[in-house]
């Protein structure tokens, strides 16, 4: 049925495609700045521009997608067709083709199905470049002189793992970066960290420790970020992560994966007092085996010495020449062991120097230094901020359409549609307008 307007309403506005595509898309960029969306992916296509185009889509709708280069590279997994996604974007409308669609700025896999098939994707390019590859794998120091461990400052674990070094090796020096390992920027932490620690002087072995936890727990430790900081670390990198079951892609990375951190402790160094009883019973062995080489060549000269007279002479000398032997080798073999002991005192005396305990008092000095300069710039700071508050606030007061209003202008709109009117040629006979003053509003028509 074709209605015709009637002359007191006035013709119709009449729209262009392209003013009513353009009048579309602001109302839908209005209304959705922001959405998250969780779909399945479907028609996946990778551009050679490195923009990724796709289609959401659930039992009764879809909805057209596209993620551009600079987001796309962020990605820590490859999205495939079918996978289970949660999106945030923003609704726009593509004019060309009339097509509402959805500009994702950020990606993830739903679900722990889709998180083991984003680990196994990245465990996949790794091995690719051969950063899993067993030849890469570096021995640990059997003593090492300082040990950087990267962990929480706060947590079990490294009270643990202090408990257990202190008990293996009390001299061992051990230097704590301390480091988010769960949540949001807690890749990014880990990864500066193992980085502090190679430009560290002294470290000779770097622990990536955590305690258990769920997949998304330890999320942090299956991230490319981390896994290549440990891959390009000067230093051999023991990662110990979660509870024995638990692997990480840091496991496959790290010069060796300890099953828990106090199993990491145990590993790393030697218990002291039993390198001590080696080396006393290595000292023991090598007497005892000098003093039955000496028992051997004096059974042999007694034997000698019981031949025919022609022979005592030579023997004689011999004997006496053995005898010389001996007593040089006695001489010998005790400067050696008196050298020996004097290494030994000399290194556990250089060990005891390198006691972090004797190092406190500064540091705590320096801390509570860096604290009182801490409290300055925050006073300081929340003072700028304040006066910038302020400020703002003034001039946003005078800005206020209201003070407009209360200078004697108004505001005009046009009804039903509330749209504000800011041109004569926008108004017919007959609209209906609604305008606000400075207190107040009325309701009014045009009449020309």
């Amino acid at each position: 049925m074709i209605q015709f307007q009637s002359p007191e309403t006035g013709p119709p506005r009449v729209y262009t495609v392209s003013q009513l595509t353009q009048e579309i898309r602001g109302i839908l960029e209005e209304s959705f700045p922001s959405v998250w969306v969780e779909g399945e992916i479907s028609n996946l296509h990778l551009h050679s521009s490195g923009h990724m185009y796709l289609t959401l889509k659930d039992e009764r709708s879809q909805i057209r997608a596209v993620m551009f280069r600079a987001q796309a590279r962020q990605l820590s997994f490859r999205p495939e067709d079918g996978m289970q996604v949660l999106c945030l974007g923003r609704i726009g409308l593509y004019e060309a083709r009339g097509e509402y669609q959805l500009y994702i700025d950020f990606l993830e896999p739903r679900g722990l199905g889709a998180m083991l098939l984003a680990v196994e994707q990245l465990k996949e390019r790794l091995a690719a470049e051969g950063l899993l590859e067993p030849s890469r794998k570096r021995p640990l120091p059997f003593l090492p002189r300082c040990v950087g461990i990267v962990t929480s400052p706060t947590g079990a674990v490294i009270r643990d793992m202090l408990q257990i070094l202190g008990r293996r090796f009390p001299n061992l020096h051990v230097l704590v970066r301390p480091a988010k390992v769960q949540g949001e920027g807690a890749a990014q932490e880990i990864s500066q960290a193992i980085e502090d620690l190679n430009h560290w002087p002294g470290v000779d072995l770097i622990v990536v420790a955590r305690g258990g936890g769920s997949l998304e727990d330890l999320w942090a430790f299956n991230q490319e970020e981390v896994a290549r900081a440990i891959a390009s670390s000067g230093v051999p990198v023991v990662s110990a992560v979660g509870h024995e079951v638990d692997y990480t892609i840091a496991d496959f990375v790290a010069d060796l994966r300890a099953p828990t951190p106090s199993a990491a402790a145990e590993l790393i160094v030697p218990v002291q007092v039993q390198l001590q009883r080696s080396l006393e019973e290595l000292e023991a062995q090598l007497v005892g085996a000098m003093r039955k080489q000496i028992r051997r060549l004096g059974e042999e000269l007694r034997g000698l010495l019981a031949r025919p007279p022609e022979l005592s002479r030579r023997l004689t000398q011999e004997r006496l020449r053995l005898d010389e032997l001996h007593l040089r080798l006695q001489n010998s073999m005790g400067q050696v062991l008196e050298r020996a002991k004097v290494e030994r005192q000399h290194a556990l005396e250089s060990l005891a120097h390198l006691d972090p305990r004797a190092r406190l008092p500064g540091l705590k000095s320096e801390l509570g230094g860096l604290a009182q300069r801490l409290w300055a710039s925050l006073r300081l700071k929340l003072q700028e901020s304040r006066s910038g508050l302020q400020r703002e606030s003034a001039l946003l007061h005078s800005l206020s359409p209201l003070q407009v209003l209360a200078r004697g202008y108004s505001i005009v709109r046009l009804l039903p549609q509330e749209k504000v009117v800011r041109d004569s040629s926008m108004l017919s006979p007959g609209d209906r307008l609604r305008i606000s003053f400075h207190k107040g509003e009325s309701t009014c028509r045009v009449e020309e």
